[in-house]
């Protein structure tokens, strides 16, 4: 048997000789970098790939090695298309994303519900009241309104703190070609409201949005022999029963809602979660970018293979960028199949942000950039 010190020698010969060849890879591998950049071509060539670890394994003499040389092949080239990235990340010919300013003139916004909804609250801090705000039935409808041209923004809620992300609203972001170009984030305290001189114990049936009855869950818990009857909005919920004029039905929604249509507040502060926050973006025909702005969202999807959504998420890492929503939703009429929103922090004048962005694009089977915008919700 060899002496094992003899063997850790002969290891140190080889490594000094992996290290020149390394070397010399990687000196090609820029080569090829400059190459590709001087003909806008994309970094990762996925058939190149394959084919050198096809010729490569035919080469391999011991088959016993087979996977592990592979995997070693894989390693290696996922070492240069980094070489071959950090030379773009350098070049000053990285594209930058061009933006159309925001006229300050006065304009109409669109939202859904009624007035005193939390979206027309959502709506009010964030313009103010310099601009003409109009409601339509349906989240569909906002998004057409700005289609054609009836609004120039619209406000819509994307998720809550306690319950999650709307799908209705992910959904039609991503059929639409709009851009995400501002958030808000709202407070929402829910209160179960009925007619003048209802009570408790008159109430029978209940009308509010479905998302209001998941966030005052466990109040409703306490009175299961109430029925719940899921409506538009909050807001309409509460025109609604002030309309009806019944004792036995009630509304959960906003102080405002209550004040807006003469109803009492039977029980205030009804939600589980006392810290319940709404994050409502606002939507816009042409994207924001300016120094202010420090989120990003972005819509991808990808290959049923492994490691893809590795090799996205790592661009987040090595460029020190915080992601802080990730969201999958299924693509229609393909089984097991998603979209991935995806929400971080960053600005795409930024090198770094640009460097990742178009990492995650190449990797990417489908990529859209929803939006850079100025954060409201951390």
């Amino acid at each position: 048997m060899e002496d094992l010190e003899y063997l850790r020698n002969q290891i140190n010969e080889i490594d000094k000789e992996m290290i020149e060849l390394f070397e010399k890879r990687a000196k090609v591998s820029r080569k090829v970098a400059e190459y590709k950049m001087e003909n806008s071509m994309d970094i990762l060539d996925k058939s190149r790939e394959e084919e050198v670890i096809k010729v490569n394994l035919k080469n391999l003499k011991d088959k016993s090695i087979k996977d592990e040389t592979k995997t070693f092949l894989k390693n290696v080239m996922e070492i240069s298309r980094s070489i071959q990235k950090r030379e773009f990340k350098q070049s000053s010919k990285s594209s930058e994303i061009k933006s159309k300013g925001q006229n300050s003139d006065a304009f109409k916004i669109g939202f859904q519900g009624v007035p005193a909804s939390f979206s027309h609250e959502a709506l009010l801090e964030y313009f103010g009241n310099k601009s003409e705000a109009l409601n339509f039935e349906s989240f569909k409808d906002v998004f057409e309104a700005l289609k054609n041209g009836t609004i120039k923004y619209g406000v819509l809620p994307i998720e809550n703190s306690s319950t999650g992300g709307i799908p209705q609203v992910y959904d039609l972001i991503g059929k639409y070609d709009f851009y995400i170009v501002g958030e808000k984030c709202i407070e929402v305290n829910h209160n179960l409201l009925g007619v003048k001189g209802a009570s408790i114990c008159d109430i029978k049936e209940v009308y509010s949005h479905s998302q209001a009855f998941m966030q005052s869950s466990k109040f409703l818990q306490k009175h299961k022999n109430w029925k719940l009857n899921p409506y538009f909005n909050t807001a309409r919920s509460a025109k609604y029963i002030s309309e009806q004029n019944v004792k036995s039905k009630a509304a959960i929604a906003s102080k405002n809602a209550a004040k807006l249509y003469g109803l009492d507040i039977i029980e205030k502060n009804i939600n589980y979660n006392s810290n319940n926050y709404t994050r409502f973006i606002i939507i816009g025909k042409n994207i924001k970018n300016d120094k202010q702005c420090d989120k990003i969202s972005i819509l991808i999807t990808l290959p049923h293979e492994p490691g893809t959504l590795y090799n996205v998420l790592k661009y987040f890492h090595e460029n020190n960028l915080n992601m802080t929503k990730i969201e999958s939703r299924p693509i229609i009429n393909k089984s097991w199949q998603y979209f991935f929103y995806i929400d971080f922090n960053g600005n795409v004048m930024d090198k770094d942000t640009r460097y990742a962005l178009k990492g995650i694009e190449e990797e990417s089977g489908y990529f859209k950039l929803l939006g850079n915008y100025k954060g409201d919700c951390f």
